[in-house]
């Protein structure tokens, strides 16, 4: 038998533990399914999230498991593999219930109907969502959240991969308090990585810029006066790898055999959004500098009736405060529809 539930949340990050916790205090039955690969595992401490700066992101996570779970939230520890649409049978919700089903739902009119109601006018519906899990697990959701976050692919530099969440950073506003003052490097993936040279130059006042695959030439007058306006030295050549000594990044080595002191190296990943479901969905993408992402609207809503997207499902730059308020948002406003949609079919019935 198929297990139903108001609301399947897809992704166990801070936006979607942030979704269940907001359905759960309104009593929303509601399945977490979380594959446990968080966007942030890398790094030993989440900041800028108040009342939780300096906190490991693992402890994070636990602690919203824990929250989740006071209000009847289940959570499986799995992947969704595919996610269907129920055929849209609206305006003929009254022929397809049984008579017993309709004299409780009239009965039921006015007033807030329970979730085996709903369930009941969903199946007489058709609408909803049927969610595969890869673990052979099959259940229906009247409402999605889609929270799969996205993937960072890391240049291929030697040793970046090893070192990347510890000494090499991707985001001053996560890490710089913590590496003020050291000797920056950044390096560049595009004429675009000028952005991240500058701004960085806010938390350490001696930063190289290694060019790496980019040539001199792509950068723009512009972008050398605000370079050399920050103090920002441009380094060209290729980066072969970096130096580590006693678990420390203590330099950065160019294809020719230089090698330049440094203590904290930023890049940019190229961001690899997880929208393969949305895409199933038919759900609209709209391309940007990070690559494409679902077109919501201020509640995360998709271009798809029923299914929210909240986090760095919906772009590169979402922080985890970001993400907790978006998952906040995208559940306020399908607890609004998932009442209202309950009481105009009662209307009808």
């Amino acid at each position: 038998m198929t297990e139903k539930y108001a609301v399947v949340v897809i992704g166990g990050g801070a936006a979607g533990l942030s979704a269940a916790l907001v359905l759960g205090r309104a009593r929303h039955r509601t399945l977490v399914v979380d594959a446990g690969e968080p966007r942030n595992a890398p790094a030993a401490h989440m900041q800028g999230f108040l009342t939780r700066d300096g906190m490991p992101p693992a402890e994070f996570l636990a602690l919203g498991r824990e929250e989740i779970a006071r209000y009847g939230v289940e959570l499986v520890r799995d992947r969704v593999v595919e996610v269907t649409r129920g055929e849209n049978l609206a305006g003929v919700q009254g022929e397809n219930l049984t008579a017993a089903q309709g004299e409780e739902l009239t009965e039921a009119q006015g007033e807030d109907l329970t979730e085996a109601q709903g369930e009941e006018l969903t199946e007489a519906q058709g609408e909803g969502f049927t969610v595969v899990l890869a673990g052979g697990r099959t259940v229906r959701a009247r409402r999605l959240v889609v929270a799969t976050g996205l993937k960072d692919e890391l240049p291929a530099v030697a040793g970046v991969a090893e070192r990347f969440g510890r000494d090499v950073l991707h985001c001053p506003f996560c890490h710089g308090w913590e590496v003020r003052d050291q000797p920056f490097g950044v390096l560049a993936s595009s004429p675009a990585s000028v952005h991240q040279a500058l701004m960085v130059s806010q938390w350490s006042k001696d930063v190289r810029f290694f060019l790496h695959t980019v040539a001199e030439e792509e950068l723009s007058d512009e972008d050398l006066r605000r370079l050399a306006a920050a103090g920002v030295e441009v380094v060209p050549g290729e980066v072969a790898g970096l130096v580590v000594e006693d678990d420390r990044l203590t330099g950065i080595r160019l294809a020719d055999g230089t090698e330049h002191a440094r203590s904290v190296l930023f890049l940019a990943p190229r961001a690899l959004p997880q929208t393969g479901l949305l895409e199933g969905l038919g759900a609209e993408l709209h391309d940007t500098p990070f690559g494409a992402y679902p077109v919501v609207d201020a509640t995360g809503l998709t271009t798809v009736p029923g299914v929210w997207a909240a986090g760095n499902a919906i772009g590169f730059a979402e922080q985890v405060v970001h993400a907790a308020s978006g998952g906040y948002r995208a559940a306020s406003a399908i607890v609004g529809d998932l009442l209202m949609s309950d009481l105009d079919t009662a209307a009808q019935v």
